[in-house]
């Protein structure tokens, strides 16, 4: 039976057993009861914030986590306040009871399951208005996006207080917002980002790849290798405006319906990219299939 932190006085890796299940916290008490044991015990906490609908891309973050800390924690949380009312808050998928599975055969030690209820009490109204790397490319379709994500990755950092935080590659704009967000406020914890886990034919893993047609799913791929290729012409130098917008129409004619950018930016500071200047830079897409929309990135390496 799997234990939840209310009901137990210990935790999952210090029972003496590889047998029990991570612990399942739903409320602050359980939270802080649980994290509270481990730095009484001195020990380092790894933080896997998630939406669930878990792949083995999350599996590629916990595994990175477990070798950076003594415990791992992961939230699951499908946070409101960064989707639009048009956009698929109520269809994004969910099956928390197969999350907790995996994360089990994982070995994560504490899994953080909040209600919107809990994160966003009657009264709530403070959020965090994100720094520069959140300018352009995802802000220009959908504006709300990183504030609804800075606010929720600020609480869960300071609801879980952890040493290191891992994020994927694949939301690369993200993980510049939060990074950014780390450091403007002083906060004591070192973010990590870990590269795309990706198919076999190249297509980067998304909880929203489930919403692709056999059709669409066929087609997909072509997302990575076009960016690929952009990434090979704007390291040889080319000119970054003329292939994006070749990179573009790539996109459309293989089969895209729509696409909202193809961005060349320098990797650290997201602005335009030169090639002259010996740093490493990035390729970022967002492109539609129907009626889902895929996000992906590709280094060019310095």
């Amino acid at each position: 039976m799997r234990e939840t932190a209310a009901s137990s006085t210990g935790t999952a890796r210090s029972m003496g057993t590889d047998s029990v299940r991570p612990l399942v916290a739903t409320d602050f008490a359980a939270l802080r009861q649980t994290i509270g044991g481990w730095r009484r015990a001195g020990e380092t906490i790894a933080l896997v914030p998630t939406m669930g609908a878990l792949h083995a891309g999350h599996v590629a973050l916990v595994a990175r986590a477990r070798v950076l800390a003594r415990r791992v924690a992961v939230s699951i949380f499908v946070n409101p306040t960064q989707f639009a009312p048009h956009e698929d808050l109520d269809r994004y998928p969910r099956n928390e009871a197969a999350d907790i599975d995996l994360l089990d055969a994982e070995s994560a030690d504490l899994v953080w399951l909040p209600s919107p209820a809990l994160m966003y009490p009657p009264g709530h109204s403070t959020r965090v208005q994100p720094g520069s790397a959140a300018a352009g490319l995802e802000t220009e379709f959908r504006p709300h996006f990183f504030g609804g994500v800075a606010t929720v990755v600020l609480k869960l950092f300071n609801q879980v207080g952890p040493d290191w935080a891992v994020f994927g590659e694949k939301d690369f704009q993200q993980l510049a917002v939060v990074r950014q967000l780390a450091l403007d406020l002083d906060l004591p914890v070192t973010v990590v980002g870990e590269p795309t886990v990706r198919e076999a034919d190249g297509l980067a893993l998304s909880s929203r790849n489930r919403y692709l047609s056999s059709e669409e799913r066929a087609v997909a791929p072509a997302l990575n290798a076009t960016i690929q290729s952009a990434a090979e012409a704007a390291r040889a130098g080319g000119d970054i405006s003329l292939i994006e917008a070749q990179a573009a129409a790539d996109l459309v004619a293989r089969g895209f319906a729509k696409v909202d950018y193809v961005a060349i930016r320098d990797a650290l500071t997201l602005k335009t990219y030169d090639a002259g200047a010996g740093r490493e830079g990035r390729v970022l897409a967002a492109a539609w299939l129907g009626g889902t929309r895929l996000i992906d990135n590709v280094p060019i390496a310095a």
